[in-house]
């Protein structure tokens, strides 16, 4: 009987509750010591991890660079040997002149000089430029037509060969910049002259209220100078329409108002050498015209005597006959003196805040200007000049 029952326990099976027998829980570490060892160990191994991590990355980003490299210089050599065909052999036939224009890009210069059979192809003379990291200037080139289109990109790179330039620097006179142009350019002064001591002419260019006179309408930076047989007039025109553009996006106030916030930043900008002192310098105008005073602007003196400041003697700065003397005469020479910048323009508009009624550069060889209110301040300052510079006028 004893058998049978136990048979029949061992064959039914849901006496089985199939659990499984429980783990042993971990054995704890052996003391405190211990454990801050495997803290230690786990740490260094995630910091380990960390650097190999960068250290992958950096291997990474660096092959990247050396395959893109070489990936590039590959394709320009494969470019520059499939485009040797697209060229003429040189070095050239009839002369041309070739203007290159300010803004212009690689592609579209190539295009140019296709059309004008200097060079075969626009894209062999864009790999050429591009794999020698060359530089094209605007400017105007002598050039011949069937030019190998390296020669070509080689003369456009050099700035040296340039021509055809016209350049307006701030502060400078009218005839001073048409004086360098036509030196530059090969071209008759008195074309210019035509038109600018025309008023009739010039009044076709100039705005109303520039009064026919030029003088402080050339807005500053180059010009290409393009075909010469018209460029008197056309450039001229050119200077003018920037000069306007620029005055209506700084806000400067039009009709006769421009015309004298030009006249009083042609003085502040010839009558010290550092921008720093532009809206004091305008203050000053500002007061002595409110005053009545005479301006006594030394710069407006030379402006009406054809020389410059440093060339005045006393008998000119006496001269009652010049109109821009404004030793002797009240208010505002007749028109500007010069081309003003930015700069000067905006001081005029936008002078600084005092009672200085004088001042003085009282240092010529670091152009450091000190400014007065008071008749004894300026005579201070004049003695000072004097003591650091006794070999000006």
């Amino acid at each position: 009987m004893s058998d049978d029952l136990h048979d029949f326990f061992n064959a039914d099976e849901s006496w089985d509750d199939g659990a499984e027998p429980a783990a042993m829980p971990p054995t704890p570490p052996r003391s405190r010591r211990e454990m801050r060892r495997q803290r230690a160990m786990r740490k260094r191994r995630n910091l380990i991890i960390c650097i190999l991590v960068i250290i992958a990355l950096a291997l990474i980003s660096v092959g990247g660079v050396f395959a893109y490299r070489a990936a590039r210089n590959w394709r320009r050599a494969n470019m520059a040997h499939e485009s040797l065909v697209e060229d003429y052999p040189g070095p050239g036939d009839t002369d041309v002149a070739f203007t290159v224009k300010q803004g212009e890009g690689i592609m579209e210069v190539g295009a140019n000089l296709v059309q004008q059979q200097i060079v075969k192809s626009a894209d062999t003379f864009a790999t050429y430029v591009s794999s020698n990291d060359k530089t094209l200037y605007p400017g105007t080139y002598a050039l011949k037509t069937h030019m190998k289109a390296s020669q070509a990109a080689d003369i456009l790179s050099d700035q040296g060969n340039a021509k055809g330039f016209a350049e307006v620097r701030q502060g400078e006179r009218v005839s001073t910049v048409i004086e360098r142009i036509c030196a530059d350019n090969d071209i008759d002064k008195t074309r210019f002259e035509a038109i600018a001591n025309n008023r009739d002419e010039a009044s076709k260019i100039l705005p109303a209220e520039a009064n026919g006179n030029f003088e402080g309408w050339l807005e500053p930076g180059t010009y290409t100078v393009g075909d010469v047989a018209t460029a008197p007039e056309r450039l001229l025109k050119e200077m003018v329409d920037a000069r306007i553009r620029k005055l209506d996006e700084m806000g400067v106030p039009q009709g006769a108002e421009r015309e004298r916030m030009l006249i009083i930043a042609s003085i502040v900008e010839a009558e010290v050498n550092s921008s720093d002192y532009y809206s004091k310098v305008s203050r000053v105008i500002y007061n002595r015209l409110d005053k009545d005073m005479t301006l006594g602007m030394d710069s407006t003196v030379a402006y009406g005597a054809g020389i410059n400041g440093m060339q005045l003697t006393n008998d000119q700065l006496q001269d009652t006959s010049n109109p821009y003397n404004t030793r002797v005469n009240r208010g505002l020479p007749p028109t500007p003196i010069s081309n003003p910048g930015n700069d000067a323009i905006e001081a005029a508009m936008h002078p600084a805040d005092g009672n200085w009624l004088y001042f003085v550069t009282t240092d010529l060889k670091t152009g450091e200007t000190k400014f007065a209110d008071t008749d004894e301040q300026f005579q201070q300052l004049v003695q000072e000049y004097r003591r650091n510079n006794p070999d000006a006028n």
